[in-house]
């Protein structure tokens, strides 16, 4: 049966709205970061008169940032706490995956659901007896384990990995298994090289959420050197005014990490979106 095909001045006009409406909605999203780069070169006084002359184009804010605050300290707790996050989510996550995705054993659809509905428990409930157990019973606070720990199990992770694991053929299992292959040589040699695209996918998504995290470093934290990034930047906002030009500097040198990793993991990035099906299909 054919196929009726629009007219080729008709599909151009479709095209030109189209990216006519991704344009503006490219320059709406920007605007934000484009204001907080140009706010970070600019003195104060110049940010409170709106206006920003040439001759007080400044780099010294960002000098600033680091002489007022032990930003660098900062900094090296962040890496330290969002690498190390990634590193056991994957790592958990695929095992638990790994399980329920190509294991059999009695009882492997309910205790998924019931790891699955603990997607619907917000992090502040379960945070006060997180903050007792690890704060007063393993007398963890103010280090990096309490900032860590916590958060390297992940429900959502294991089942986004659990739904991509099940697309990957059992046969290839099977074959492993004839050749001697245990489950763990499996999960390693077989499943991992043949999800690195998901793997990058939830890479790039947990290292922003444990990077831009506030809340359980607030909580769990009281010393200066064990203060993450975000914890910093808000050392800059007092009870009556901010320091709005070191505020805005501190976020620009804070984005880099986050702008790297996407920049080099972003085809990884759209395959993993793609394939895991977060893409919308």
């Amino acid at each position: 049966m054919a196929t009726l095909a629009l007219p080729r001045p008709v599909a151009q006009r479709n095209y030109l709205w189209l990216h006519g409406l991704l344009l503006v909605g490219s320059i709406v999203m920007l605007t934000p970061f484009a204001f907080m780069l140009l706010v970070s070169f600019w003195p104060k006084n110049a940010f409170m008169a709106h206006r920003y002359p040439l001759d007080q184009f400044t780099i010294q804010n960002y000098f600033e940032v680091f002489r007022q605050t032990p930003f660098g300290r900062y900094y090296l707790n962040s890496i330290i706490v969002s690498v190390s996050i990634v590193l056991l989510q994957l790592l958990t996550s695929s095992l638990a995956a790994f399980a329920f995705a190509r294991l059999r054993f009695r009882g492997r659809e309910v205790l998924f659901l019931l790891y699955l509905a603990t997607l619907m428990i917000p992090f502040q409930v379960t945070m006060i007896p997180n903050y007792i157990l690890v704060a007063r019973f393993l007398q963890w606070r103010d280090t990096y384990q309490a900032l860590i720990l916590p958060t390297s199990f992940s429900a959502f992770s294991t089942f986004l990995l659990r739904q991509y694991f099940k697309g990957i053929p059992l046969e290839m299992d099977e074959a492993a298994r004839m050749d001697g292959a245990g489950s763990f040589r499996i999960w390693w040699q077989i499943i991992l090289p043949l999800s690195g695209a998901v793997l990058a996918t939830l890479a790039i998504f947990n290292f922003q959420a444990a990077w831009n995290d506030f809340l359980w470093p607030l909580v769990i934290t009281n010393k200066e050197s064990m203060r993450t990034i975000p914890i910093g930047l808000a050392s800059f906002q007092g009870q009556f005014s901010t320091e709005w030009h070191l505020l805005m500097a501190g976020s620009v040198i804070a984005l880099v990490p986050v702008l790297i990793i996407y920049i080099l993991g972003q085809n990884w990035f759209v395959r993993g979106i793609t394939l895991s099906g977060m893409g919308g299909r």
